[in-house]
């Protein structure tokens, strides 16, 4: 079987779209890559790219995309509401078929090296392809953003895993690893406070909020006898949250990334939101894929939603897709296309 890696670069760069261009033609002249989606966000001032082929063309195919935006793009002057740390702030491979995670590793690993040495950028390994279990966060390694960088790489818990030791001040920092499949969800809300967003976010991260005595946002830090902030857990495991006001849309979001979704639907995130939401007094109106997301995701939230309404769930793929895009309001801010959005799809139509 053919090895099939899928890669997801995020660039920070959202609103020049001649840059964006440059960098998925340098993806779309490797041969045998197929370019999937590409997602820019204005206010974020970021595009995430998802390509797919065999494991050696998108690895370097990724590396023409690195090499690419560290000679386009300027950190010294980039400004976003989406947290980053690099001109290509993170760059995850995904095994899809025929290739061991182990294998993919192996390949995140080489690309790493190869990005530090001859672009003298500086690299962190995360997720499966950390070196070390604080590195495994892609939060930890982008904490601080590109800022804090200069202070961050004089630490030498945060030498970089390849490259220079110091901070390339055009490109800063590039986060390469292996991961999963991840669902990069937006959820909507009828606010345009960051706070309540954020409140929200907090309740249902896995890693939770700070305890605090009285106000939740502002009060005192509850610490344990080491004098360590003491957490309170969220309610969804393997998910990552945040909460931000999107300038374009003039409303607030749940901003959450899926790291496993067998272990947290898509639906699952959507209706836990929701009741959060309800609980802070405001609605949820809608939600937002970024980038790609897997046939059994969506299959999985239309019998979800269908079973809830007492609706049959005998039905085809194409009427189940649909009632998971009504349900979850994916077409609240854009059309949701499904035969550009569900990555097994995509596939198909580009290997006609």
């Amino acid at each position: 079987m053919e090895q099939i890696l899928e890669c997801v670069p995020n660039f920070s760069e959202g609103r020049d779209q001649t840059v964006i261009k440059q960098i998925t033609d340098a993806i779309e002249r490797v041969s045998g890559v197929a370019l999937l989606h590409v997602d820019t966000g204005y206010a974020a001032n970021r595009t995430v790219v998802t390509f797919a082929g065999p494991a050696d063309m998108v690895v370097e195919a990724a590396f023409q995309a690195i090499k690419l935006a560290s000679e386009l793009i300027d950190m010294r002057e980039h400004k976003g509401e989406h947290p980053r740390i690099g001109a290509t702030d993170v760059c995850p491979l995904i095994p899809i078929a025929g290739i061991t995670m182990e294998e993919a590793i192996g390949y995140a690993q080489a690309l790493a090296k190869r990005v530090g040495n001859e672009l003298s950028i500086p690299v962190f390994c995360y997720e499966f392809a950390a070196y070390t279990d604080t590195r495994k966060s892609l939060a930890n390694c982008r904490s601080g953003e590109y800022e804090g960088l200069t202070a961050k790489l004089k630490l030498h818990e945060w030498h970089p895993d390849f490259g220079p030791t110091e901070i390339n001040e055009k490109s800063g920092l590039s986060i390469i690893g292996a991961r999963h499949v991840l669902i990069a969800y937006n959820v909507n809300l009828n606010t345009s406070s960051v706070e309540i967003a954020e409140a929200i976010a907090g309740k249902v991260r896995e890693s939770g909020r700070l305890k605090r005595v009285g106000d939740k946002i502002k009060g005192e830090l509850i610490v344990d006898d080491l004098g360590r902030p003491i957490r309170i857990p969220g309610s969804l495991k393997k998910v990552r949250a945040l909460g931000w006001f999107i300038q374009e849309y003039g409303v607030a979001q749940l901003s959450m990334n899926i790291l496993d979704y067998t272990t947290t639907a898509l639906h699952q995130a959507f209706e836990e939101v929701s009741r959060c939401a309800q609980e802070k007094g405001v609605t949820v109106t809608g939600s937002e894929l970024i980038g790609l997301v897997p046939l059994k995701a969506m299959r999985d939230a239309g019998i979800y939603f269908r079973q809830k309404n007492k609706m049959s769930i005998n039905c085809s793929d194409q009427v189940l897709i649909e009632y998971a895009i009504l349900s979850l309001g994916l077409d609240n801010l854009a059309p949701f296309e499904p035969d550009k959005r569900i990555i097994e799809y995509v596939l198909a139509k580009k290997a006609q």
